[in-house]
Order: C-alpha cells, then sequence, then structure tokens
C-alpha cells in the first residue's frame, strides 16, 4: 500500500485524536559491551514508536565522547529523533556554544537545557552559565547564527519541571518563578522530574498555568519495579517512593512479583495522570527495554486524545 500523496487521501488517513506523545531516557553507555546492550534496548524501544528519545549528560559533560556516540547512532541507525541534554554547571559559554554547534552539524534538533547538578563546594568560574534560563539563551542565539542549516525553522528546547519542591528552591512559589522565566527565555516544553501521586502532578500544572505557563508538561515516571533504585532516587531527588510500594517490593516473593507490584503502580498512576490531560509520558528507562515495554503493555494510549492540559474532563 503506497502512502497518501493527495489531499483527499491525506484527510481521509488522518487519525482523529492523536495518542499522547510517548518518550523515554537513555543513559550513554560507560564500555564498548554495555554500548552492545543498549543498542538492544533502543531497538526494542524504536518499535513502540516514540516521538524521541533524550540523551543524559553529565555535569560538565565529562561523558561528552559516548554522548555523541549514541546521538549518532540514533540518528544513523534508528528513525528516532534525539533530545540531547545541555547541561551548563562545569561548562563555559564558549564550551557549551561549540557543543551546539556540533550537535546542530549532526542533525540534532531537540535540545534538554538543564542546569545540572551541583556537585558539593563547585563554585562558578570565569564564563560559566550558572542556570537552565541563560543557556536558553544561549541555544536561542546559536539558533539564530545558524537558521539556514536549519532551513529557517527552529530548535525544540525542553528544561526541567518540579512536581515537588526542588531541593536548592526555598518554595515551589520559587520554582513557578523558575518556570516562567524558562518559558519566556525560549522553553517550548518541560518535562516533569519523578512523582508518586497524581496529585503531585495535577498541582504542579495547576501552579504553572495560574502563573501564565503555556507550553506542555510532559510527565515523567519510572517504572517503579526496583527499591534500590527508588531509594537512591529519593536520596538524589528528595522525593520518596510510598512506603507501602517499597515494602511490598521488598517483601515479594520473587523478581516476576516484584516486576508486577512495580508496573501496575506505575500504569496506575500514568492513567490517573493522563485521565487528568496530561500530553504524553516520558519513562526514564534506566538502559532497560523490559520494564518500560510491560508499562505500556498494560496502557492503552490511543484511548487517550491529547486534551489540553488543565481540562478536568
Amino acid at each position: 500500500m503506497t502512502a497518501p500523496t493527495t489531499l483527499p487521501e491525506l484527510e481521509r488517513t488522518a487519525p482523529a485524536a492523536r495518542r499522547p506523545a510517548l518518550s523515554y531516557e537513555l543513559f550513554p553507555a560507560r564500555s564498548d559491551l554495555s554500548f552492545d546492550r543498549l543498542r538492544t534496548t533502543i531497538s526494542h524501544l524504536e518499535a513502540t514508536g516514540p516521538d524521541y528519545v533524550s540523551v543524559t549528560s553529565r555535569a560538565g559533560h565529562g561523558n561528552l565522547a559516548r554522548v555523541l556516540e549514541l546521538t549518532e547512532h540514533v540518528l544513523a541507525e534508528t528513525a528516532l529523533r534525539p533530545l540531547v541534554h545541555l547541561t551548563s554547571i562545569g561548562s563555559t559559554r564558549a564550551q557549551l556554544t561549540a557543543i551546539i554547534h556540533a550537535l546542530l552539524d549532526r542533525g540534532v534538533r531537540g535540545l534538554l537545557a538543564l542546569r545540572g547538578d551541583q556537585m558539593p563546594g563547585h563554585s562558578l568560574e570565569g564564563d560559566e552559565i550558572p542556570f537552565a534560563r541563560p543557556l536558553i539563551e544561549l541555544i536561542r542565539e546559536v539558533e539564530r547564527e545558524r537558521t539556514a542549516v536549519l532551513a529557517g525553522g527552529r530548535l525544540s528546547v525542553g528544561v526541567a519541571a518540579y512536581p515537588h519542591r526542588h531541593p536548592e528552591s526555598p518554595t515551589t512559589r520559587h520554582d513557578t518563578e523558575v518556570l516562567v522565566a524558562k518559558e519566556r527565555a525560549g522553553a517550548d516544553f518541560a518535562i516533569t522530574q519523578v512523582f508518586f501521586e497524581a496529585s503531585s502532578y495535577c498541582a504542579l500544572l495547576e501552579r504553572a498555568r495560574a502563573a501564565g505557563v503555556r507550553m506542555p508538561i510532559v510527565p515523567g515516571f519510572v517504572p517503579a519495579t526496583d527499591p534500590r533504585r527508588l531509594v537512591r532516587l529519593a536520596e538524589l531527588s528528595g522525593v520518596g517512593a510510598p512506603r507501602r510500594l517499597l515494602h511490598d517490593l521488598e517483601t515479594a516473593a520473587d523478581d516476576a512479583e516484584r516486576r508486577r507490584i512495580g508496573v501496575r503502580f506505575t500504569v496506575d498512576l500514568a492513567t490517573r495522570v493522563l485521565d487528568a490531560g496530561a500530553p504524553g509520558l516520558h519513562l526514564f528507562t534506566f538502559n532497560s527495554h523490559a520494564e518500560a515495554l510491560d508499562v505500556l503493555d498494560a496502557l492503552n494510549l490511543d484511548r487517550w486524545s491529547t486534551t489540553p492540559q488543565g481540562d478536568p474532563r
């Protein structure tokens, strides 16, 4: 069957409602062996038709070679679109400019602008960019310089959003003001950090919309199957998993039951958030496809239309 080429054909084949956006987060491999395993994971995830995959980067871009390796694989060997993380901490304006140009040269058209984790005792030096907002502004500056390369188009720039107060923020109101500033600087969408209650996401959305934020805010989920990973996430983010969930995971009879418990929890959480009007879901995979695919198998994404966020239905 040939693809539609005329306007009437396109109109007949266009879906009445599109499924929510779907994306995954990947870590660059640390070795050639782990890169082989990562390629297998990518092939399984690609089969689900995600809208993009995000490629993480450490603060200071000390793993830049591995980031480029993964990005080039995604661009050359798959039909996926990479969203590459840029972190401002630990890099100068000149270094970040060079990285942005290098990514554009390779065909990257999506960037996630982040401050990055600040190491204890770190102090800003020289031309280092301290926050995500000026990093967004730098990305847009480079974009204007490279408009011919982009055929007059734009880069897609994402940022982070926090359902719970950022560990270094004085209040959630301050977090909201930061999100407003990011959008005004040129951000197109946001991906949330991890949360475990639908009300946390809905409250974030309510605060953001009341403050004037209009960009999509995509909820981020971790398949909650590994209690050790959840404890580690709590140490890093300050957001702890529910005690009941941790107890059930830790007392499960075997790995299979533990996986069923975690997948069921994640599916229930994603369902409630999608019912509240979330535009999609972003899965933090930890470079493992099995649990992410279990979550998708239990979700019928096509039953949700992409309704405007904030619509109470």
